[in-house]
C-alpha cells in the first residue's frame, strides 16, 4: 500500500466510520433532522447545516487543489455557503452532496501519484500531504461539533 492509499483509507474512515476516535462525519450528521440541522441552539454559533456545507466545500476544493486547479482565494461565501434552513429535502440534499463530495475526494487521493505528494499544487501554500492530512483534521474537527450541537439542541438548549 503506498502513502496516497493510505491517506484514502483515512479520509474515508474520517468520513464513513471505522476510525478508532469515534463516530465519522457520516455517523454525526445520519441521525440529525432537518429541524435539527437548521437549529441555533448556540447564539452566534453555526447550525449543523451551515457546517454540513462549509466541510462539503472545503472536500470540493481540497479535491480540486489537489487534483492542480489553482482555486485561487476562497470568498467568505465559498467559505460557508448559505443555508436553506429548516427544509427536509434541502437537509437530504446536504447531506447527500456531502456524501458525493468526500467520495470524490477519496477517489481522487486513491489514484494519486505518491510522488506528487510533497509537491505544492498551483497556488497552494501547502503540499498536497499537508492539504490532505488538514482535510481529514478539518472533518473531524467539524464532526465533534456537530456532535456537541447535537447534544445541544436534543436538551433543548
Amino acid at each position: 500500500m503506498n502513502e496516497a492509499t493510505r491517506i484514502a483509507d483515512q479520509t474515508k474512515r474520517a468520513w464513513e466510520g471505522e476510525a478508532w476516535h469515534g463516530p465519522s462525519l457520516q455517523e454525526a450528521v445520519s441521525d440529525v433532522t432537518a429541524e435539527e440541522a437548521a437549529a441555533r441552539p448556540i447564539p452566534s454559533v453555526h447550525t449543523i447545516l451551515e457546517i454540513v456545507l462549509h466541510v462539503t466545500a472545503w472536500a470540493d476544493i481540497v479535491r480540486r487543489r489537489v487534483e492542480g486547479e489553482d482555486v485561487g482565494t476562497i470568498s467568505d461565501t465559498e467559505d460557508w455557503p448559505a443555508a436553506s434552513e429548516g427544509k427536509p429535502s434541502s437537509w437530504d440534499e446536504a447531506r447527500r452532496r456531502l456524501g458525493d463530495a468526500h467520495g470524490r475526494l477519496i477517489e481522487t487521493i486513491g489514484g494519486l501519484d505518491p510522488r506528487l505528494l510533497d509537491e505544492r499544487p498551483p497556488g497552494s501554500r501547502s503540499s498536497r500531504y499537508a492539504t490532505l492530512h488538514g482535510a481529514i483534521q478539518h472533518g473531524l474537527y467539524h464532526a465533534g461539533q456537530i456532535a456537541v450541537l447535537k447534544k445541544a439542541v436534543r436538551e433543548g438548549r
